[in-house]
C-alpha cells in the first residue's frame, strides 16, 4: 500500500474505501471465496489468486455456486425434515445472497443462527447486515479453537447446545493443516453437541488413484493454496469421512459437491474438478 492510500483509506487498485483493520495488499480466504461467487468485496490480490486458481481449475466458480447450492439444501433439510431452529455456522464468509439465516427463517422464523469467523471483513460486513436482527449474532473465532467458539457468551446467549444444533463447516475445514489437528478439533465439537444434532461438511478432496487427473488438480491447487494463502489441504475420503466421528450420514452419504440432493435447477456443470470437493450431512444418534 503507498502512503498516500494508506491516509485515504483505498487499496491500491483503486477498489475503494479499505475498512478499518484490513489490509488489501494480503489476500484472504473469504474475499477469493467471493470473488468465485460473483462479489464485490474483493481486492486486486485476493483476484489475482483466484485467476491462478481458475487457471489450475477452470470450474472453480461452478464449485463454488455447488458450494452455496449445498448450504441451502442442507439447511433446508435441518429446518424442515430435522427440526432444527438453531444454527452454528463457523468459517460464515462475507455476506451473500442465501446466509443461513435467510435459508432457515424462510422455513421456520424463529430460527437462530450465529456466525462465526475470524476475517475482519466478515466481521465488519455481517455484523452490518444483521444489526437488527435479534435472532443471529457475529462472532469473532477460529475453528483452531473450538472451546473458545462454544464458550463464547454471544453463542451461548442464543442457541442452546442441551437442544439440536445445525453446526455447519462449509468450506473451512480444508483450510486446516495436519498439525493444527482437525481431528482434535472435530472430537471437541462433537462433545458439544446434543443427541439430534446434524453437522454439515464441506471438503476438498484428492480422489488419489480413483481419478489420477483429478489427483492432479489437487495437488496442484493445494500448492497454490499454501503459496498464496497460506493453508489448504485437499484430503483423501476416509480422512473427510472421519470428521463425521460415529453420525449416521444422511443419504445420499459423502459424494461429491454437484451430487448432494442436486435439484433440477441448481444442475452444475463440472469437469473433473467435480471429484475435488466432497460434501455430506451427518446426524448424532
Amino acid at each position: 500500500m503507498r502512503d498516500g492510500d494508506q491516509a485515504t483509506g483505498r487499496d491500491e487498485a483503486g477498489d475503494g474505501v479499505v475498512p478499518p483493520g484490513i489490509d488489501p495488499t494480503r489476500p484472504s480466504i473469504a474475499r477469493v471465496y467471493d470473488y468465485f461467487l460473483g462479489g464485490k468485496d474483493n481486492f486486486a490480490v485476493d483476484r489475482a489468486v483466484a485467476e491462478e486458481a481458475l487457471r489450475i481449475a477452470p470450474d472453480a466458480r461452478e464449485a463454488g455456486r455447488a458450494n452455496r447450492a449445498f448450504l441451502r439444501r442442507a439447511v433446508e433439510h435441518m429446518v424442515t425434515e430435522a427440526g432444527i431452529r438453531q444454527f452454528l455456522d463457523i468459517g460464515s464468509g462475507l455476506p451473500t445472497r442465501g446466509n443461513v439465516h435467510e435459508i432457515a427463517q424462510g422455513k421456520a422464523p424463529e430460527a437462530r443462527v450465529a456466525y462465526v469467523d475470524n476475517d475482519p471483513i466478515v466481521l465488519t460486513h455481517g455484523r452490518a447486515l444483521l444489526a437488527t436482527d435479534d435472532a443471529t449474532t457475529v462472532v469473532a473465532g477460529d475453528l483452531r479453537c473450538p472451546a473458545e467458539i462454544l464458550d463464547n457468551p454471544e453463542v451461548t446467549e442464543l442457541l442452546d447446545f442441551s437442544r439440536p444444533v445445525g453446526l455447519l463447516l462449509v468450506s473451512v475445514l480444508h483450510h486446516l493443516s495436519d498439525d493444527e489437528d482437525p481431528g482434535g478439533v472435530m472430537a471437541r465439537l462433537h462433545r458439544a453437541l446434543a443427541p439430534g444434532s446434524h453437522l454439515a461438511i464441506v471438503h476438498f478432496h484428492n480422489p488419489g488413484a480413483e481419478h489420477p487427473e483429478a489427483s492432479e488438480i489437487a495437488e496442484a491447487a493445494e500448492r497454490n493454496f499454501n503459496q498464496n494463502l497460506g493453508t489448504g489441504r485437499w484430503r483423501s475420503r476416509e480422512e473427510i469421512l472421519s470428521y463425521f466421528g460415529d453420525m449416521e450420514l444422511v443419504e445420499p452419504g459423502l459424494v461429491p459437491l454437484a451430487d448432494w440432493r442436486t435439484e433440477p435447477e441448481d444442475l452444475i456443470r463440472q469437469g473433473l474438478t467435480r471429484h475435488n470437493v466432497l460434501a455430506g450431512l451427518g446426524r448424532t444418534p
